[in-house]
C-alpha cells in the first residue's frame, strides 16, 4: 500500500518557466517529478497501479509532449484554450490513428491532473473551472477527429483554422 504521508514536495509557479534549453531540462525534470508525484497520489487514492499508471502516462503526454515541448507552456499557469486546443486539433494532427476513445483516457488524466493541482495549490478554483469546461466538449472533440479524418484535398486549412493550433 502506497502511504498518502509523503513529504510534500513545494514548487513555486515560476520553478516551470523556461527561456533556455538548460531550463527547460530543469523544468522537464520537475514535471516528471510531478508526474511521480500524481501516479503515487492516484494509487493512495485507491486506484489499482495499472489504472493509475495509464492515467499517469497520458497525463505525462499532454504535460510533457504538448504542453512543454509543442506549446512552451508553463504547467501550472493555465490558459483558457489549452486543453480545447489539445483535444481539438492537436491530437488529431499529432497522433498515427486518433480515435475519440483513446482521447477520452487522456481528457480523463488531465482532469485528475489539474485536480491534483490544484490539491497542492498550484493552479487556482477558477483555473480548474475553466479547465473542466474545457474537459466536457466530448462531442466537439469527437466531431474534430472524424472531420480530421475526412479531410480531402486542400481541407486542412479550412479544418485547422476552426481550431488552430496557435493564437
Amino acid at each position: 500500500m502506497i502511504s498518502s504521508a509523503q513529504p510534500e514536495i513545494v514548487f513555486e509557479h515560476d520553478d516551470f518557466e523556461f527561456d533556455s534549453l538548460d531550463e527547460e531540462l530543469q523544468v522537464d525534470q520537475r514535471c516528471r517529478e510531478l508526474l511521480r508525484r500524481f501516479y503515487l497520489h492516484l494509487q493512495a487514492s485507491g486506484l489499482k497501479p495499472e489504472k493509475a499508471s495509464e492515467l499517469a502516462f497520458a497525463a505525462d503526454y499532454y504535460v510533457r509532449d504538448y504542453l512543454l515541448d509543442f506549446g512552451r507552456q508553463n504547467v501550472v499557469r493555465p490558459q483558457p484554450g489549452l486543453v480545447k486546443r489539445f483535444a481539438a486539433t492537436w491530437f488529431a494532427t499529432h497522433t498515427l490513428d486518433p480515435e475519440y476513445s483513446v482521447l477520452e483516457r487522456h481528457l480523463e488524466a488531465i482532469g485528475k491532473f489539474y485536480h491534483y493541482l490544484h490539491s497542492l495549490h498550484l493552479i487556482s478554483a477558477d483555473e480548474l473551472v475553466f479547465l473542466e469546461q474545457e474537459l466536457t466538449a466530448g462531442d466537439y472533440y469527437r466531431n474534430r477527429i472524424d472531420g480530421f479524418m475526412a479531410i480531402a484535398g486542400d481541407g486542412y486549412v479550412a479544418w485547422e483554422a476552426e481550431c488552430p493550433l496557435k493564437d
